[in-house]
């Protein structure tokens, strides 16, 4: 009995060593999980900075003269009747889970934007057309025209239209923003579909893939990946940038092309801010629309391939009619050319200004960067 015992004894002595590494090891787990998550957590906090701002403009001391209840923050784009029934004045319209399609549009590509329209139409859309060739009566004939709001104003690219028409105090209904462009073929996309997947995988910011026969692909990270349905980052040894799952950012990761995003409704107050108002070609902003992402934006920025468009790349904006210009020389320019100058010129400028913005303001940090340091060190340890 003596015996047995001692023995006994012994092996659970030998045990404790084995049972103290394990408790070190899952403490160490659990310390390492939680701090991820708290980073995590901070950084998801900052995105929520923008509504706390936003909020706060309530309280602004040039309303202090209208009582709280009578002030409306927000707008929306919906048409109104101009006279109702007696039986319906009553009723207050409530528009929930609606979407918002805005597209630049010039007549030569009507026929397309038709067929685009006719898509989303019954998926609860609302229809803004910016009107760039400043036609509006070529469209009267379609029958959904009537519906749809028309702002016109020549020779205006994407971007100028939504800084501002599409401020975020006027479309906040709206669960989504489709800022798309003209070209794009839709034969296999289903706008219903497309909403249930981005729903489905929180997507704050994405696109359709792009079918890869389409012109003028730029981002390998773009072309629809056959079989998935929604991919978040792409894996390329060739070119200049080479992208892996080491990866952290555009274009490898986190990024959407400019030609046809999709935005959450809190994706697009952030967007709409980052918009710079004299900067009406957006280059560069593609590149920074990540943190607009309302977290991770390698897991809240994707591409889905399950609904996927062509690119047709008809550069219309600018094009046959207005095919050379006069400049201050007197010498016959072509168009194309200049608005290319005028792009890249645009993307140096907005790259100095995102730059010294990070360096005037001392107290930003940029998330991704904190994050990535941490993603380093984890991956060390293992």
């Amino acid at each position: 009995m003596f015996e047995q015992g001692k023995s006994g004894s012994g092996f659970k002595m030998r045990q404790f060593p084995f049972m103290a590494i394990m408790c070190a090891g899952m403490l160490f787990i659990v310390y390492k999980t939680t701090n991820y998550q708290f980073l995590q957590a901070e950084m998801e906090e900052k995105w929520h900075l923008f509504h706390d701002f936003k909020g706060s403009r309530v309280e602004s001391g040039k309303l202090h003269g209208l009582p709280r209840g009578i002030v409306q923050t927000s707008s929306d784009l919906e048409l109104r009747p101009l006279w109702l029934r007696s039986s319906s004045r009553s009723k207050v319209s409530v528009y929930s889970h609606r979407n918002l399609l805005a597209v630049p549009v010039g007549i030569r590509q009507k026929h397309n934007v038709d067929r685009m329209v006719q898509k989303f139409l019954p998926v609860n859309f609302t229809i803004m057309l910016f009107h760039y060739d400043g036609n509006v009566d070529g469209w009267r004939d379609l029958n959904w025209s009537s519906k749809a709001v028309h702002i016109v104003a020549q020779h205006q690219t994407k971007w100028w239209f939504a800084k501002r028409f599409l401020h975020p105090d006027v479309v906040s209904i709206y669960d989504y923003i489709f800022l798309w462009d003209e070209d794009l073929g839709l034969e296999n996309f289903s706008p219903r579909r497309y909403l249930e997947i981005v729903k489905a995988e929180e997507l704050e910011i994405s696109q359709p893939a792009l079918d890869p026969n389409s012109t003028d692909i730029h981002h390998r990270i773009t072309i629809r990946a056959r079989t998935k349905k929604v991919h978040r980052r792409v894996y390329d040894i060739r070119g200049s940038v080479k992208c892996s799952d080491a990866s952290e950012g555009p274009p490898c990761t986190g990024f959407v092309e400019g030609m046809a995003p999709v935005f959450s409704r809190s994706a697009w107050y952030c967007a709409w801010h980052l918009i710079q108002n004299d900067l009406i070609h957006g280059w560069g902003m593609d590149m920074k629309l990540g943190y607009c992402a309302q977290g991770d934006r390698t897991k809240k920025v994707g591409v889905v391939d399950k609904e996927y468009v062509i690119h047709k790349g008809i550069q219309t904006l600018g094009g046959n009619r207005y095919q050379t210009i006069k400049t201050h020389s007197a010498a016959a320019a072509d168009v194309r050319t200049e608005i290319r100058r005028q792009s890249t010129w645009e993307l140096q400028i907005f790259k100095e200004r995102w730059n010294r913005a990070i360096a005037e303001d001392r107290g930003w940090a940029d998330p991704f960067k904190r994050l990535q340091r941490y993603r380093k060190r984890r991956h060390s340890h293992h």
